[in-house]
């Protein structure tokens, strides 16, 4: 079973108690044991290279970017706030993967620019990071892939965010 110990001892304890709904109780837990782990290799995938997923995402999306972005720009598009990716940048600068550099007509605007170690690395990362991603799907069909993608988004719907999102 697919589940962690602290999902087995959350689902015992419901069926010690006689809750209904086991089987769906059941198969949330699962899918958040399943987010846990795939998201615990993740990490340990980046930690040899010092990076976070944070990190890892400011990488990819500066990757590419001549001209580089604003801090509120990756901030909007990484979904996490100024404060979170001003820390995020700042290690990444830290660690000699980025640049901040100041506008040349307003000195305030601030582009983000990686490096060319930065480039490197996001180039490497995002190819090992995609074909490890690949590796957790390869047991399933396309066919099998499309309905669970399909079965995802409809569960997705019913979440407070999928429904905001609507």
């Amino acid at each position: 079973m697919i589940l962690q110990q602290k999902h087995t001892a959350l689902l015992q304890e419901a069926e010690r108690r006689g809750a209904t709904g086991i089987a769906t109780l059941r198969l949330c837990l699962q899918m958040l044991s399943l987010a846990t782990a795939i998201d615990d290799d993740c990490a340990a995938r980046l930690a040899p290279f010092g990076l976070s997923e944070g990190k890892f995402v400011v990488l990819f999306l500066l990757q590419g970017q001549a001209e580089g972005l604003s801090p509120h720009e990756l901030a909007e598009r990484a979904g996490v706030s100024r404060a979170t990716v001003t820390g995020l940048l700042d290690g990444l600068e830290r660690d000699g993967f980025l640049a901040r550099q100041g506008g040349l007509a307003d000195r305030r605007k601030i582009r983000v620019l990686l490096s060319a170690k930065g480039a490197a690395m996001a180039q490497d990362l995002f190819a090992r990071h995609t074909t490890w991603i690949s590796t957790l799907f390869s047991g399933l069909s396309e066919t099998e892939q499309q309905t669970l993608t399909g079965l995802l988004a409809r569960v997705w719907r019913n979440t407070d965010a999928g429904k905001a999102a609507s």
